[in-house]
């Protein structure tokens, strides 16, 4: 597979190795730093706690052979190496067989450039834990080993005799140490990154795959197939996200299936007008044109089919403007009873000749503030759909109900109902339950779409309830004036 140096994968991949080695670089660089310190601070707690101990062993006995013999072993387990005074400078313990690691039989040198022997210069050496309270610690070089090496002193008081102790302490080879701490850490680091190249790659590999899935699914959407699933396994938000895109597929292919419907009814619609035109014409010029009654009737059709491409065209750009946001609105007060009533005396004819019978329920006279044209044509198509699906003989009713400060206009019929299935997409253009398309007698198959687009103007609320075979109930709402503002 061709290696993509900003994708996901190799993006991970990186990011995981420069963590890993961000964290080996402030070990080593810590470990580097507080060494020492750390290290120092250790070898002085060792010689406090060596003194404390030779302190408890002075303070319940006094100076012998066995309290020697216990201060001794108390200084070989922990690798330091002690001395006593008496309070008048003279040595009470003397280290002399300790080795070269003990410096109190050696000239040391201090801190202030003093040098002394404190196994010849007892009194001198003394004053140095009575000039710091009574303890005294400094670090200070071997003179035969050159390493460094810690000096603690404390007065001890006890019941008989006060007694001056010394510990030091050597302080192991730091560099020695950093060495085998710096080797130690490179094998670590080599460690740490091939794990770390390991698990980021697969861990980077178990990540992108679902991406790379979703975008393969995303190239064939992209191409045209509305029919790809998209997978999004083991994360939320990919789940989240291939949910979306599966939802997006789906409306793009509804939209995708309305645009071809489109073309091929706008087409129809065009095509099948304009050839009938052509033939009448034709007829009107080789046949008709010297009769009169004949001529008459051709010319009829010619008209009412040039009529009618001129209500398509026309309710497309109105749709067109509606959708676009251009439209604006003439709104007033007005009785939408009367309203009501006015547009089913437009009907009254069809509905007189299907027997069909039309009862309004309205209990008020409800003052509405809207454009009165379009809320008249809206009342008209819904009652147009009912008179259309509805069985000659049966009832449609129109009622107009309070609801808090709005009414709900329902127009209901008893006729053949819509499919649960087809109910979200009967507001779109050219949407057809049967997919044989046939052309309206009386309209222009846009009657719905604009519909909408004008109650979406107003901010209205609006939808259709419907069952099959039982009938179909359209509605919206508006809100009510009770007194107009003048």
């Amino acid at each position: 597979m061709k290696l993509r140096f900003k994708g996901v994968q190799f993006q991970i991949l990186i990011t995981f190795l420069a963590f890993a080695l961000g964290i080996l670089v402030v070990l080593i660089s810590l470990q580097n730093v507080l060494i020492k310190p750390y290290y120092r601070n250790i070898k002085s707690n060792t010689a406090k706690t060596v003194a404390t101990e030779i302190e408890s062993i002075l303070e319940s006995e006094e100076i012998s052979q066995a309290s020697l013999d216990k201060i001794l072993s108390t200084a070989i387990s922990y690798n330091v190496c002690p001395i006593i005074y008496y309070e008048s400078g003279k040595l009470a313990y003397d280290p002399e067989n300790l080795g070269a690691s003990c410096i109190f039989n050696q000239t040391i040198r201090l801190s202030n450039e003093t040098r002394i022997r404190p196994t010849r210069e007892g009194t001198a050496f003394l004053s140095l834990v009575d000039e710091t309270n009574n303890e005294f610690s400094q670090i200070v070089e071997n003179p035969k080993t050159k390493q460094e090496t810690i000096i603690y002193g404390t007065k001890i008081n006890s019941q008989l005799v006060n007694y001056y102790l010394f510990v030091n302490s050597p302080i192991d080879p730091l560099d020695t140490t950093l060495e085998i701490f710096t080797s130690q850490y490179f094998y670590m680091a080599l460690i740490v990154m091939g794990i770390s190249i390991l698990a980021s790659g697969i861990f980077s590999k178990f990540i992108s795959k679902p991406i790379l899935k979703i975008k393969s699914s995303a190239d064939e959407l992209a191409q045209g197939n509305y029919d790809v699933h998209f997978e999004g396994k083991s994360y939320t938000e990919i789940e989240e996200l291939a949910h979306t895109l599966n939802e997006a597929a789906d409306k793009l292919g509804k939209v995708d299936e309305l645009r071809k419907d489109l073309i091929a009814n706008v087409s129809h619609d065009i095509k099948t007008p304009l050839t009938m035109i052509r033939a009448y014409a034709e007829m009107i010029k080789d046949i008709s044109g010297d009769n009169p009654e004949k001529r008459e009737e051709h010319l009829d059709v010619i008209v009412k089919e040039t009529e009618y491409l001129d209500r398509l065209v026309l309710d497309m750009q109105e749709l067109s403007k509606m959708q676009s946001g251009t439209y604006e609105l003439n709104c007033s007060y007005f009785n939408i009873k009367e309203k009501i009533d006015e547009i089913v005396m437009l009907y009254q004819g069809l509905i007189d000749e299907h027997q069909i019978l039309l009862e309004v329920e309205c209990e008020n006279d409800y003052t509405v503030y809207a454009d009165e044209i379009k809320i008249g044509q809206v009342i008209a198509n819904f009652i147009s759909n009912a008179i259309k699906h509805s069985a000659d003989g049966t009832k449609i009713t129109i009622r107009v109900k309070k609801r808090k400060r709005n009414i709900r206009i329902e127009i209901s019929d008893n006729g053949s109902g819509i499919a649960p299935e087809d109910l979200p997409y009967i507001w779109d253009r050219y949407y057809k339950i049967n997919k044989k398309f046939k052309r309206s007698s009386n309209g222009s198959g846009l009657g719905l779409a604009i519909v909408r687009a004008i109650l979406e103007a107003h901010n209205m609320e609006y939808g259709v309830e419907s069952e099959l075979n039982k009938g179909t109930t359209f509605f919206f709402e508006m809100e009510v004036y009770n007194e107009i503002d003048e």
